[in-house]
């Protein structure tokens, strides 16, 4: 019986029980879900290259990565026939779709046409559909965490993502100033005098202390933790830090990554897109690495609110754009392969001469994931994205 089977037995076997209104699991047990979102809508067509399509080189004559070149074992690596992945990623990601534990889902997105950061952003982390009245008090993550009672769930956010609006209160914890001091030499002494001579001194300065102290232990064991490796920063570091708290405590995560709106000087097979993917790559592989065995039982989607233009523009960059990349990763997942439904890249199949069109359904291919991941009945997964069919790509 494989890992797959097993979770739709248990999934079943939970759902007999209690009706298909909500699924009850163990939070240890079952699969461990993160949804990274790249906000910013980032240049899936420099992530995965179009290696078959004659009219990318001539679309980016400035950023267009060369086809795979046996000569060049740093350059881009070849996937398949139609497909290679950006240098900048090759030796993290790369290693992980060779070993099966990473697949990409092209021609993915919404039916959103407004090409607006924000309109794009809360359409997809509401999962409703786009024809219908928005219910900002309802996004998709929370009906899902709604749905899996004793699943506990967190946001890696300085605020409660839109994702995980609902009825069920979900914690969020932002990792963005892990190792820093919260509070520097010359904010400390203006605490300490503003209650010099008040009976809580003592509490202020020993809590200043003990605050210090923490920080740095947090530091060193970080350090630590390293060996010598290359110092965590950014993603890399908030990614360590949220594989610890998803392996001790949590079952479904959030995180959101900003930095990928590239109008201008984006560059090619290096440059702000290849260093953003570079530390993206690294981060999932510490996230990956940092599991260990647990990653066998993990699954990451990273996605954007749309992809960007195919063609670049007059400031060496691209422009926002419509359908996108999705990655699907994790340790036992049917990897090392292009899933989703497919067309070749020319000008005459771009969406509206410009971009990627959509032919894989974000709401369908997570809804399918979901149903795969934790065996959902129709019910269920009906609640958790309205009026869509989900579809099995038979990753999980």
């Amino acid at each position: 019986m494989n890992r797959r089977q097993m979770f739709k037995l248990a999934a079943a076997g939970l759902a007999s029980t209690l009706g298909v209104t909500r699924l009850y699991a163990a939070p240890s047990s079952g699969p461990r879900f993160l949804l990274v979102f790249l906000r910013g809508g980032y240049d899936a067509t420099n992530l995965l290259i179009p290696t078959s399509s004659s009219y990318y080189y001539e679309a980016r004559p400035n950023l267009a990565i060369a086809r795979p070149d046996p000569a060049a074992p740093a350059g881009a690596l070849a996937l398949d026939g139609d497909w290679a992945l950006a240098p900048a990623v090759r030796d993290t990601v790369g290693l992980l779709y060779q070993q099966g534990q990473a697949a990409f889902v092209p021609f993915a997105g919404t039916e959103d046409l407004t090409r607006s950061h924000f309109e794009t952003q809360d359409s997809i982390e509401l999962g409703q559909p786009v024809s219908s009245a928005r219910n900002y008090r309802s996004g998709f993550l929370a009906r899902l965490s709604e749905t899996l009672i004793g699943v506990p769930a967190i946001a890696f956010t300085d605020a409660l993502p839109l994702a995980f609006q609902g009825s069920t209160p979900v914690p969020n914890q932002s990792l963005k100033s892990v190792g820093k001091p919260p509070f520097d030499d010359r904010q400390a002494h203006i605490l300490t005098d503003m209650y010099a001579g008040h009976h809580l001194q003592s509490a202020v300065g020993s809590g200043l202390t003990l605050r210090a102290e923490v920080a740095q232990a947090m530091m060193d064991e970080m350090n630590g933790a390293s060996r010598d490796a290359i110092a965590p920063k950014g993603f890399e570091l908030e990614a360590a830090r949220m594989a610890r708290l998803m392996h001790e405590q949590y079952r479904i995560g959030f995180i959101d990554v900003g930095g990928w709106d590239t109008h201008v000087n984006q560059g090619a097979a290096s440059g702000t897109l290849a260093g953003n993917l570079a530390s993206l790559g690294r981060g999932l592989a510490a996230y990956a690495q940092t599991l260990g065995p647990e990653w066998q039982n993990t699954v990451v989607v990273v996605l954007s609110e749309f992809g960007r233009t195919f063609r670049e523009n007059g400031n060496r960059g691209t422009d926002h754009g419509h359908g996108s990349v999705y990655w699907v990763l994790g340790g036992a997942i049917s990897g090392g392969r292009i899933a989703g439904e497919q067309q070749r890249l020319e000008r005459a199949t771009l969406f509206q001469d410009r971009d990627y069109p959509v032919l894989n359904d974000y709401r369908a291919v997570l809804g399918g994931l979901f149903r795969a991941l934790w065996g959902l009945q129709p019910g269920q997964s009906e609640r958790i994205f309205a009026q869509v069919d989900p579809v099995d790509l038979r990753l999980a």
